[in-house]
């Protein structure tokens, strides 16, 4: 088996939108994961993206959602649910089945919208932290008005670990920052919610596993709670000492809980 990671352009064409290029990195064999990305960029799950692929048998797949990293986005690409159809697709082209769907913040907003496509080719979805909900007891803040030390302050269990001194960046990490942002804006609009996401949740079959940082302050606990008392059939578990990122924070704790879901999902 191979952990070495592999980076190649699909071309995923989807109704409405057309020809989407999506650039795909694959580590290992066997077993296929989907794992989904949050605003964060996909550095943000590539460390657990190589965990994973040291079990076995395990393939793992982390696309670069369209507009981050520098990457091109159509202009019709303009949607959570737009994303959800590109991925459903790309499992197609790949002719992938026994898929678990593994989405981190805005990738478990999408990965939530995979789960409502019903997909066959998908086994299970794990939600960690998903943004997406709209709770107006439980209000998430709004990203785009706070300082990246805020966004730190609310993301992690141990903020001072993840700080990222924007002064002393370099130029071109700072332009792929803001185009990362621009296209957050695009996929989650303004508000970073579909207010209508949650009545659409019970109408999702395939099993799915929701966990959560227990101190994620980004997404309050409770969007993590309703998420799994509106999907039916759906667990919720609680990471203590992580918050809105887990794969950062916990990975072992994370593996463990997703490697079990995925073995008792396995088609």
């Amino acid at each position: 088996m191979t952990t070495e990671a592999r980076t190649t352009v699909m071309t995923v064409t989807v109704d409405g939108v057309g020809p989407v290029p999506v650039t795909l990195t694959e580590r290992g064999d066997g077993r296929p994961f989907l794992l989904l990305h949050g605003g964060a960029g996909p550095q943000s799950v590539d460390g657990f993206a190589d965990l994973l692929a040291t079990q076995e048998p395990a393939r793992v797949l982390t696309p670069t959602h369209p507009g981050f990293g520098g990457t091109p986005r159509p202009d019709g690409l303009d949607s959570m649910r737009s994303l959800a159809r590109v991925y459903t697709g790309l499992l197609d082209e790949l002719g992938l089945t026994g898929v678990t769907v593994i989405g981190n913040s805005i990738g478990g907003w999408v990965a939530a919208e995979i789960a409502l496509l019903g997909s066959p080719r998908v086994s299970g979805v794990v939600l960690v932290d998903a943004a997406g909900l709209v709770l107006s007891d439980y209000p998430a803040p709004d990203f785009f008005s706070m300082t990246m030390d805020q966004v730190a302050d609310l993301s992690y269990y141990r903020p001072d670990a993840f700080r990222l001194d924007l002064d002393h960046l370099p130029d071109q990490v700072k332009a792929l920052m803001a185009g990362n942002r621009a296209a957050l804006a695009v996929y989650g609009g303004p508000a970073m919610a579909d207010p209508g996401l949650l009545d659409r949740l019970p109408d999702v079959t395939v099993p799915v596993l929701v966990i959560w940082g227990e101190a994620d302050r980004m997404i309050p606990v409770a969007h993590g709670q309703a998420y799994a008392k509106a999907i039916p059939g759906a667990r919720f578990v609680l990471i203590p000492e992580a918050g809105h990122l887990p794969q950062l924070e916990t990975p072992a704790r994370l593996l463990a809980v997703i490697w079990d879901f995925a073995e008792t999902t396995a088609s």
